[in-house]
């Protein structure tokens, strides 16, 4: 079969004003970036608001394996497969990081028959939205530098300022530095250091706000520092956030792209859900619900990460509602939980698939008892499972009251997801179920955090330093207790620790750093070693990415 580039480079791809077109949306409010991918001025649509909403899938997974479970690229043969069976469907996604693009991942658009194009341009550089968030967030830390140089007049205390630098790669040898050397015409000497771009507030900023005036007022909001006597200092008091929205202004614009079977999609905004809330853009979301009858979305990594972000903070700030989730999995997935080694999980083995069903089970758990969601667990099925490997994952999950779909869209495009397509539809039609949240807006932040670390991960305790304390502590006292958390953990277990499979027991989270987003609305809460600057691996996939002599990019998963 050929590789994943192969098949994009292959596709005949209608022009993107047929595809807007094709959603009903007005040919002057489609801004082209060449071909094949255009910004959609949702002012321009004013008409959209008076539609009913459609119905919004939610699609999540098992906790991550090293072979992957296919997350994406099943939203993607879903979203062909609702459409081939006549119902009006559209996607939306993420931006893929050029971070994870050139070290681990190689690409995020999909694979095989089941992928969003182009392919190259999506995960290359786009539409210059994280470009333009990293101008923007940069540029709030050059004037922070520039306030202190030029007399320091709002007295922001030096060994206080949190707001870091960032850049779309991944860089360990960012992660600290020190700015200012050279004498005193270059400013202060601090200690500093750099995100990676998915990880700053001003991401979370783009993908919660609601409008272009929502935007600027939650970019005023940032908290960049302290005074030396606790009082806090924001972008507005610098007079920072409205030049940082005219970065903005039109990146906010939602990307509109298709699939290789022609299925609208919008591109639209990139947090990581292991250090942010893992989402694309409330903006692209809320608007694809007017456009279509059944919108596909997905929650970065599996459901105790992606999915609990997008529940208790995206639908709680933007009052969205799944109407059904899918849970993906691989038996794959399910032997690496049940204690196979990497090299062997092509072979059968129904000892090590049971005991790796605790990690679904517990994933499925989540969903239809802490969120409120009704469910289905799409198999991404190889060619090297078997029948009893099937059969058993199936009884299992039966005796849940859960079915279980087998899905071969990668090989297959839409036609091998019309089966996950017919139980969507056929969930999404039955009664209306009352979504709910892990906590309430009125638990203070450590309850927060104790009520996800137990329902969710099933921890048995959670602990933090005093120093670490005494900050949480302090952000409840100054007012931010009614806001919702963000956990930034490793995606590879329920637990902290990133070696413990299936289903750990016993296990404490224990957080080392906590972070305010004022201008986000959320207090993100830093466990273990999880870094919100990530390193390359000792061969990253930019050592295997070139282009050939006729400019043909290679290399890209």
């Amino acid at each position: 079969m050929p590789s994943d580039i192969e098949i994009a480079q292959q596709a005949q791809m209608r022009r993107i004003t047929e595809i807007a077109l094709q959603l009903g949306l007005k040919e002057d409010s489609v801004e082209n970036y060449g071909l094949y991918k255009a910004k959609i001025d949702l002012a321009a649509n004013p008409e959209l608001q008076a539609r009913p909403d459609g119905k919004l899938i939610l699609v999540t997974a098992i906790s991550p394996s090293p072979p992957g479970e296919g997350k994406t690229t099943t939203t993607v043969g879903l979203g062909d497969a609702l459409n081939k069976i006549g119902r009006r469907a559209m996607i939306c996604l993420r931006e893929p990081s050029m971070g994870p693009v050139f070290g681990m991942k190689g690409g995020a658009a999909g694979g095989g028959y089941a992928q969003v194009v182009p392919m190259e341009d999506i995960n290359l550089h786009f539409t210059g939205d994280f470009a333009a968030i990293a101008l923007a967030h940069n540029l709030l830390a050059a004037m922070i530098d520039n306030h202190i140089h030029h007399g320091n007049a709002l007295g922001i205390d030096p060994r206080q300022v949190s707001w870091k630098r960032v850049v779309d790669m991944n860089d360990r040898a960012l992660r600290q530095v020190v700015v200012g050397l050279g004498g005193k015409v270059n400013g202060q000497p601090r200690e500093e250091g750099f995100d990676i771009v998915v990880a700053s507030e001003v991401m979370a900023v783009f993908c919660l706000a609601t409008s272009l005036k929502d935007l600027r007022s939650r970019l005023g909001n940032i908290v960049i520092g302290y005074r030396q006597d606790g009082v806090a200092i924001t972008a507005r008091d610098l007079q920072a956030h409205g030049a940082m929205t005219v970065l903005l202004k039109d990146a906010i614009k939602p990307n509109l792209v298709q699939t290789l079977e022609h299925t609208p999609a919008f591109v639209h905004g990139g947090p990581f859900a292991n250090i942010a809330h893992g989402c694309n853009s409330v903006i692209a979301t809320s608007a694809a619900l007017k456009l279509a009858d059944y919108v596909v979305t997905e929650a970065g990594f599996g459901a105790d990460l992606g999915a609990e972000k997008f529940i208790d903070i995206k639908c709680r700030k933007s009052g969205l509602r799944p109407d059904v989730c899918v849970v993906v999995a691989t038996m794959r997935a399910l032997k690496y939980h049940g204690g196979v080694d990497v090299s062997a999980l092509d072979q059968e083995n129904l000892q090590a698939l049971q005991a790796g069903l605790a990690n679904l089970e517990k994933h499925v758990d989540n969903v239809t008892r802490h969120y409120g969601l009704s469910c289905v667990v799409a198999i991404n099925r190889f060619d090297h499972d078997t029948d009893a490997e099937i059969g058993l994952v199936q009884s299992h999950m039966q005796k849940l009251g859960v079915n279980v779909v087998l899905a071969e869209h990668w090989a297959n495009g839409g036609e091998g997801a019309v089966s996950l397509a017919n139980e969507v539809v056929r969930l999404a039609a039955g009664q209306n179920i009352t979504m709910r949240y892990v906590y309430e807006d009125a638990d203070d932040l450590w309850e927060k955090l104790r009520k996800v670390a137990t329902h969710i991960y099933g921890a048995t305790d959670v602990y933090a330093p005093r120093r670490v304390r005494s900050i949480i502590d302090k952000l409840q006292a100054d007012g931010y207790g009614h806001y919702p958390i963000c956990i930034a953990k490793t995606q590879y277990s329920f637990s902290t620790d990133a070696a413990q499979r299936g289903l750990p027991h016993e296990h404490v989270v224990t957080v080392r750093a906590v972070r305010l987003c004022a201008g986000a609305e959320f207090v993100v809460m830093i466990c273990d070693d999880i870094m919100t600057m990530p390193g390359l691996p000792k061969e990253p996939c930019a050592m295997r990415i070139d282009i050939d002599d006729d400019g043909r990019v290679v290399g890209l998963y």
